[in-house]
């Protein structure tokens, strides 16, 4: 278990939704750095929403995840506090990478369910690791959150890693295109939707 790691730059980063603080910090892949986008002061007790990374979802808005939708949901919550942390996972489609997502998308629109793509491509349903998360946050010196999640197994990882968690619920509105995705997540996943 780390303890601190060293941030590798900080900038400020004006948003749709208030001024931020970005940090970035290395990551698994030299190529592939996780980031935290902080707004106020670091604190203990702040709204924290640990963020997988989504190229189709961040950045394209897709239809199919509900990712995008909780990234804006979570700038716009710490934004109306004045003060969070979004820590920003390198770790694409639940750790399969974008190929293998964009491969699994194709098995879901032949009848696949998301964790029966991940399987049927030789995966586990998730790969997330959420130690860069802890690191992170320890080295920001947070011991105690408000997690914005509907997944339980970040609440249980960062809970082993010592952090006191209490679970804020993270909904967003389903569409025709993630009905199914999210209803899956629920059953098969347990995520609290």
């Amino acid at each position: 278990m780390k303890k601190d790691i060293e941030a590798l730059v900080e900038a400020r980063l004006p948003t749709k939704f208030g001024n931020f603080k970005l940090i970035a910090f290395p990551g698994d892949n030299k190529d592939k750095e996780n980031l935290a986008l902080i707004m106020g002061e670091i604190k203990n007790d702040s709204l924290v929403r640990i963020h997988s990374e989504c190229f189709t979802g961040d950045v394209l808005h897709s239809m199919r995840c509900d990712c995008g939708e909780q990234l804006d949901l979570a700038m716009q919550k710490i934004s109306k506090e004045g003060n969070g942390i979004i820590v920003y996972l390198r770790q694409e489609g639940r750790g399969i990478g974008l190929v293998n997502k964009l491969k699994a998308y194709n098995l879901q629109d032949e009848g696949m369910d998301t964790v029966e793509a991940n399987i049927a491509l030789g995966f586990n349903a998730e790969l997330r690791d959420y130690s860069n998360a802890s690191n992170i946050l320890r080295t920001l010196g947070i011991e105690k959150i408000r997690l914005l999640t509907n997944n339980p197994l970040k609440v249980e990882e960062l809970e082993k890693e010592g952090f006191r968690v209490e679970q804020v619920t993270h909904k967003t509105i389903a569409n025709k295109e993630n009905k199914d995705y999210l209803e899956t997540k629920a059953s098969k996943m347990n995520h609290k939707l």
